[in-house]
């Protein structure tokens, strides 16, 4: 006998009852068999909980005396599915196979052998097993009948079942339904003599599908079916092509359809073809853009389903309930739909594997993700002891206090009081996090105080309150307020407002007010309107954007300071609305990152996109661009990055920038043509010199990139692709590929301008010249300022090797003996040429780069004093920049302490002020009056040095 003393006194008399039963049903042999297995605690403790947690799982038992040996003897029975030749004897084979499966995960969950994901993992494979059985045997049979269904080229077509919710997301519980959307490729017809169009070839198949599952018969179902997530429902067709499919969704598709898209899964199907359906689907699931419209809809979807609650009395129901399930997979799918079109990972199906995502993403604090992992195991093992208990669908915790014990005990626990504590905890969790995620805005913030601004954006077009607005207006700084209030009528009576839809309009009614309440905050609020206003047009058709700004009010705060400070950022923003991402964290905004930091953020974007397709590596490359440029930016404006830093970010994003396009234009190009001989992805024998601002680490914002391409590959060897060319056609198209790669014009813009005419013999000479021709080049042909320009070259991407060979020719190139005199006369030549064609000042402006004793003169004064003196004095050259270049002289004792100081202060100053001009879209020039004293020093220095 089962030793009933291992549960609770009142299920001790259920228990011998049930085992008795199973006792007469498998006959004395079977029943020793089984008694001595139950020896082991561990097997006689999870029978019981069987037995008294399931009904299902005892009369299962009882039918089949033999399966409970099997059970208590093997550790997995595995999904073997009995022959069939009819429609009968597959629909009988498919509902034992699903009683069989179906009781063992029962047992496997309350012996604690298998956990709550291995459970509903083994669950979703048996409905793929039988959903795809079923497919292929009902296929087989219509195609007996009317021959096979054919596109219009004569393609032969399946069907391609999605898996929704749970069982897309392999996370299907007991007696679950499964939801599914049936669809082929392409209409057309049988190849049959009985010929019939597809659609109605795939509508027949999908009936006689959902049958096979659906249908009770003396055996059971297989799983209870659901179509309604189909387009438009029980309505709908219960198939459609692809076609219809994309159309209705990129029309029609409602918010909580992109939800339940989520999970989609081709569960069967030829996989190829439903791997075309998921990616026509995609576009309308994960948006290209960051969409916080999303949430609006979850909470719609939450508060139906509060009120159902309320209305059906479900308080207690686990899955619906305040801290239930369908709370916790809201908090989940938020941040998928809303991040999931820019962060492929996000678009993972399972919940316990994308919590961590979010966690390490910072979307959640850390360890939230490990604590709501938890409760989301006990809410769902709760709910498969619910339905295991009579292998129905419930959620509901039982009333009865009978039925409690009998739970708590089936669970492992000691008593109902237990497990409702941990419950209660649990459930308290899941609804702090949701409310954090989900509530709305003016549910956990004090009122705002945009409210007063509301009669104005309302009102603006009335003559009869015109005068109060424009008394509220200027109350407010917004000066002159005639102005500010004709800025606002003619957004408020534009076509483009007038025509919008009731949502989006309804948005921006509720971002405007907020907007001239953050304006009013600055110190000249009409100049911030102004300069958001663009931005505002630019997003009216995609007011998901104001969605954004109204669900974060620390994202209009940072909107309007930073377009308070610079119209650069302004115009940025409005050309890409994608940004206001990125102002979402200020503390990842306005933290500065080093260029290992820029370099390893690259990287891991690059890797979450398909390396097959370019377009997207290109989005990529430059999105990466625009936020880090934005990021840099606002990190100025802010002063949490000093002049010199600025600089320094800038340089080692476009660093980051090269070395990853360099690599995609590597992997294209031996795709296409092989490796050149002696060459690999670790060591390309080609390298990318950077000259001028970017050589120097003094790349300022919308920089152009002085480049130079070298390799040491021998141009006699080829690749060793299908399609061998030889080594410098090699290098020469993979220079021409990286130049593509940065220049071209995509919707989001180049990356950078770049100019080659730096390499020798500048635009006629070739585009990537060998090290051997480079170092004759500079020896024998190179002018005096192409030897100025080389002060500044520097490596920055391409083979180690070949970069640290450069940097010796360099230095070697550098250290030449030269004739003071003829170089000299050279560099000031050439200096007197630059000015006579670009220099901008006049009697009432100073050009701060060319102007007399500006920053070129600066320039100059350095590469002169590098080339006259670095034979005597290496040292001088080992850098690029003319700041540390200078500080060099001076540890040389080439140049006073006193002179480099002065000279540094006033390089400082004229590229503090450029960069300041740059932000505000200015020319270089400053009034006449000033920089005086610093434009003195140079001139002085120029004087003394070049005469």
């Amino acid at each position: 006998m089962i030793d009933s003393a291992i549960c609770p006194e009142p299920l001790r008399p259920q228990l011998q009852s049930l085992w008795q039963d199973w006792r007469e049903a498998a006959g004395p042999a079977l029943a020793a068999e089984a008694e001595a297995l139950l020896q082991d605690k561990a097997l006689g403790l999870a029978l019981a909980r069987s037995f008294i947690g399931s009904e299902f799982f005892y009369r299962q038992c009882c039918r089949q005396p033999d399966f409970l040996l099997e059970l208590l003897q093997q550790d997995d029975l595995g999904l073997q599915l009995p022959c069939f030749d009819s429609d009968e004897t597959l629909d009988l084979a498919l509902r034992q196979l699903r009683n069989r499966a179906t009781a063992e995960v029962i047992f496997r969950d309350f012996a604690g052998q298998w956990d709550i994901p291995r459970a509903c993992l083994r669950l979703s494979e048996l409905a793929e097993l039988a959903i795809s059985t079923a497919l292929q045997w009902h296929h087989r049979q219509l195609a007996q009948r009317y021959g096979e269904p054919r596109d219009k080229s004569g393609r032969a077509q399946s069907l391609v079942v999605l898996g929704m919710g749970k069982l897309g997301a392999r996370e299907l519980n007991l007696s679950s339904d499964i939801d599914l959307i049936f669809a082929y490729p392409d209409p057309g017809h049988t190849d049959g003599d009985q010929c019939v169009e597809n659609q109605k070839f795939f509508q027949r198949l999908g009936q006689r599908l959902i049958k096979s599952l659906d249908a009770i018969t003396a055996e059971g179902f297989v799983f209870r079916v659901d179509m309604r997530l189909r387009p438009y429902g029980d309505s709908g067709p219960l198939v459609s092509h692809f076609a219809a499919l994309e159309d209705y969704y990129q029309t029609q598709g409602r918010e909580w359809e992109r939800y339940a898209m989520v999970k989609a899964r081709p569960v069967a199907g030829d996989q190829s073809v439903a791997a075309e359906l998921m990616e026509l689907l995609r576009p309308f699931t994960y948006r290209r853009y960051i969409d916080f419209s999303a949430i609006d809809a979850l909470r719609e979807m939450k508060a139906l389903i509060q009120r159902q609650v309320r209305a059906r009395g479900l308080i207690d129901n686990i899955k619906l309930g305040r801290g239930g399930i369908r709370e916790l997979e809201f908090i989940v799918q938020a941040f998928q739909l809303i991040r999931g079109g820019r962060v492929p990972a996000l678009r993972e199906r399972n919940l316990l594997t994308i919590l961590p995502l979010l966690e390490a993403d910072g979307h959640v604090e850390p360890g939230v993700a490990d604590e709501l992992g938890n409760c989301y195991l006990l809410l769902r093992r709760v709910e498969h002891a619910l339905q295991a208990y009579k292998d129905q669908q419930t959620q509901a915790l039982p009333q009865d206090p009978a039925e409690r014990e009998r739970l708590a005990f089936a669970l492992g626990r000691d008593n109902w009081d237990q497990l409702s504590r941990e419950l209660a905890g649990v459930r308290n969790v899941v609804e702090r996090e949701f409310d954090t995620v989900i509530a709305p805005p003016e549910e956990i913030a004090e009122p705002h105080v945009a409210e007063e601004w509301q009669g104005l954006w309302s009102s603006c077009g009335d003559e009869s309150s015109e005068e109060i607005n424009l008394q509220t207006l200027e109350n407010a700084g917004f000066s002159p307020a005639p102005e500010a209030l004709e800025v606002l009528r003619d957004l408020n009576h534009s076509p483009m407002v007038v025509a919008l839809p009731a949502s989006s309009r309804e948005r921006l009614d509720h971002f405007m007010p907020l907007l001239l309440a953050a304006a009013s905050l600055q110190e000249r609020p009409l100049l911030v309107l102004g300069r958001v206003l663009p931005l505002v047009r630019s997003v009216l058709r995609r007011s998901a954007y104001l969605v954004l700004i109204n669900e974060n009010p620390p994202v209009l705060s940072q909107l309007v300071q930073l377009c308070s400070a610079s119209p650069r950022i302004a115009e940025q923003l409005a050309r890409h609305p994608i940004l206001l991402d990125e102002l979402l964290d200020s503390r990842r905004l306005l933290a500065p990152a080093t260029a290992e930091d820029i370099a390893d953020e690259l990287r891991r974007e690059l890797l979450r996109v398909d390396p097959a397709d370019l377009e997207l590596q290109m989005e990529t490359l430059r999105y990466f661009k625009q936020s880090q440029s934005l990021r840099i930016a606002a990190q100025e404006v802010s002063g949490a990055l000093p002049l010199m830093k600025v600089s320094d970010s800038l340089t080692w994003l476009a660093e980051g920038i090269l070395q990853q396009s360099l690599s995609l234009a590597w992997a294209q190009m031996v795709d296409k043509y092989g490796q050149p001989a002696g060459a690999t992805a670790e060591d390309m024998h080609f390298a990318i010199v950077a000259y001028g601002k970017l050589g120097g680490l003094e790349l300022s914002h919308g920089s152009d990139l002085d480049i130079v391409f070298v390799h040491d590959a021998d141009p006699q060897l080829a690749t060793d692709g299908a399609t061998s060319i030889d080594n410098l056609r090699f290098y020469t198209r993979l220079a021409q590929r990286l130049i593509h790669i940065l220049q071209t014009r995509t919707l989001s813009g180049p990356l950078y301008e770049v100019d080659t005419r730096l390499r020798p013999s500048g635009n006629s000479g070739l585009l990537v010249t060998s090290m051997k021709a480079f170092e004759k080049y500079q020896r024998e042909s190179a002018w005096t300022w192409e030897h100025q320009a080389l002060v500044r070259a520097r490596p920055v991407a391409g083979s180690e090797q070949l970069c640290k060979d450069f940097e010796a020719l360099r230095l070697k190139l550098l250290c030449e003996q030269r004739n003071e005199g003829k170089l000299r006369e050279e560099v000031v030549g050439m200096r007197d040429k630059m000015r006579s064609h670009l220099d901008k000042s006049n009697d009432q402006n100073f050009d701060l780069k060319h102007g007399p004793g500006g920053i070129v003169d600066i320039e100059f004064l350095v590469q002169y004093a590098a080339l006259a003196w670095a034979q005597t004095a290496p040292s001088i050259v080992r850098y690029t920049d003319n700041i540390r270049i200078l500080e060099s002289l001076n540890d040389a004792g080439l140049m006073p302490a006193k002179q480099v100081e002065h000279l540094i202060d006033a390089y400082k100053a004229y590229r503090s002020e450029g960069h300041r001009l740059a932000l505000q879209q200015l020319p270089g020039t400053v009034s006449d009056d000033r920089f005086t004293a610093e434009r003195k020093t140079v001139l002085t220095n120029w004087q003394q040095l070049l005469g």
